[in-house]
């Protein structure tokens, strides 16, 4: 798999990943070593920030250059996986179009992840059988980098012309399309687009579209090897800045508001080159006030909101980076005056919420089973233990929240907290977002509730789940 090239080194206690899975090289922009970065973790950095007392350095993170040669090196391999794919779901031909200023979600995981601006750009798969895949791009301009794994002409031919051609050589009875499912990224084809195709094609053709929606599933849903320590430079990156947010270096009790936190992690992820898919929200727990609470879940804070002394807080944020989006939960509590650790509830709360992790992770989740079974095992090994636990994961990767099999249930309102009912299974290598938490009495708090949520990426393997980084285990404490 391509590799990254560690340009500097900060000397720092590494944080060891749960994976010691070597990397196998070769890479067409000779980048080597990632897999020595995610086993060193945070001990590298660009810049190299020295590591402050609220966690490691942040990691050296691709350039936009080198993220778009190591993706487009990704392409054979995820190829590979169309063709599987399309047969799993009886397709013979997928057809996506990227509109210019309005790309298809599924363009930079099947193509060049370059910009595209040909009014419509147009990539086909067919099963041509014995031959295999079949891959046609019908762009507006020409792209060296597109002939490289598709089939298009020097001078791009017109999609009027072109389409039909292709229908007539491959005959197919079940055109895939980009409709007809339960989350945008399944439903990406605009209407004027899927006329276009229908006058293209002709009504014989039309009558073959059908929705793609099960098999985009399985296929963002199924990972490659060749993305994992990349993956992983990503959520250690988001753990760092998650890290720096909830620490003196951005909190001063007493001064700093929650529009500082927030702005300030939007102005470190800027630094980074990458974006975010969700606003990043704080949240503020504090004895004897009752958190207000939406589809189960207490609200952010305001921004407005003066982060004060006594206080727990708690974080939620990812980044989008590379193709991948990560998604993070963190708590810190603010030290009262002559304090110098959280109060021995606040402690006992974190560990409840650790249990919750053990017990979904390590003992009920195993490729194959479904999310029904693991949940349920789950939730009887930690119930009726003095606190409430609460599940509710969700795939991620390409997608914050992403396609695929789901754990969790019981406590929001549009959940039917029947495991029987969900039977997707969880599949090899995927990637879950491991969301949950402890509603634990607090004694210090005279006996208050306290929800204590962690959120961390992890992949399956035989053994269950292994996070990308090291969990939450102590609290993060701001002076």
């Amino acid at each position: 798999m391509p590799a990254l090239t560690l340009r500097r080194r900060v000397s720092v206690n590494p944080v060891r990943s749960s994976s010691t899975r070597a990397v196998r090289a070769g890479t067409p922009t000779g980048l080597a070593g990632l897999a020595a970065l995610c086993l060193l973790a945070a001990g590298c950095g660009n810049p190299p920030d020295a590591p402050t007392a609220a966690g490691p350095a942040m990691p050296e993170l691709p350039t936009w250059s080198e993220q778009m040669r190591v993706r487009e090196s990704w392409l054979p391999a995820r190829h590979a996986l169309v063709l599987e794919t399309m047969r799993r779901h009886d397709l013979d031909m997928w057809i996506v179009v990227n509109e210019e200023f309005h790309n298809d979600p599924v363009t930079q995981y099947i193509a060049p992840p370059r910009p595209y601006s040909g009014n419509r750009d147009i990539f086909v798969f067919a099963d041509a059988g014995a031959e295999g895949l079949r891959k046609y791009a019908v762009t507006g301009f020409p792209q060296e980098q597109v002939r490289r794994h598709f089939e298009s002409p020097r001078d791009p031919v017109p999609a009027t012309t072109q389409l039909p051609e292709l229908y007539a050589r491959h005959r197919p009875a079940r055109i895939g399309l980009n409709i007809g499912g339960r989350k945008g990224v399944q439903r990406s084809l605009t209407h004027d687009s899927y006329l276009f195709l229908s006058e293209t094609l002709g009504p014989e053709a039309t009558r073959a579209f059908v929705s793609a929606a099960d098999f985009l599933e399985e296929f963002y849903e199924t990972r490659i090897p060749e993305e994992l320590e990349y993956f992983r430079v990503h959520v250690q990156a988001t753990d760092v800045l998650a890290r720096r947010a909830l620490s003196n270096e951005v909190i001063t009790p007493g001064t700093t508001t929650v529009g500082d936190v927030r702005n300030w992690l939007y102005d470190e992820i800027g630094k980074l080159g990458a974006g975010t898919w969700f606003q990043p929200n704080l949240r503020i727990y504090e004895r004897g006030v009752e958190p207000e609470l939406s589809r189960g879940f207490p609200i952010p804070a305001d921004e407005a909101k003066v982060i004060e002394r006594g206080q727990v807080i708690h974080l939620d944020m990812g980044i989008t980076r590379m193709g991948f989006d990560t998604d993070w939960q963190k708590n810190a509590y603010v030290l009262r005056e002559g304090e110098t650790e959280a109060p021995e509830g606040l402690r006992r709360a974190l560990a409840n919420t650790n249990r919750v992790q053990d017990a979904l992770m390590r003992r009920a989740a195993r490729p194959g089973r479904t999310a029904g079974e693991v949940t349920a095992q789950a939730m009887a090994e930690v119930s009726g233990q003095g606190f409430e636990p609460r599940i509710y994961s969700h795939p991620i990767g390409a997608q914050g929240h992403g396609l695929g099999t789901s754990l969790g249930y019981g406590f929001r309102a549009n959940s039917t907290g029947n495991p029987e009912t969900m039977t997707k299974r969880l599949r090899p290598g995927s990637y879950i977002s491991i969301e949950l938490c402890s509603v634990t009495p607090i004694p210090e708090w005279g006996g208050q509730e306290l929800i204590v949520g962690l959120e961390d990426p992890a992949h399956l393997t035989d053994e269950g789940y292994e996070f990308f980084v090291p969990r939450q285990e102590a609290w993060y404490l701001i002076r």
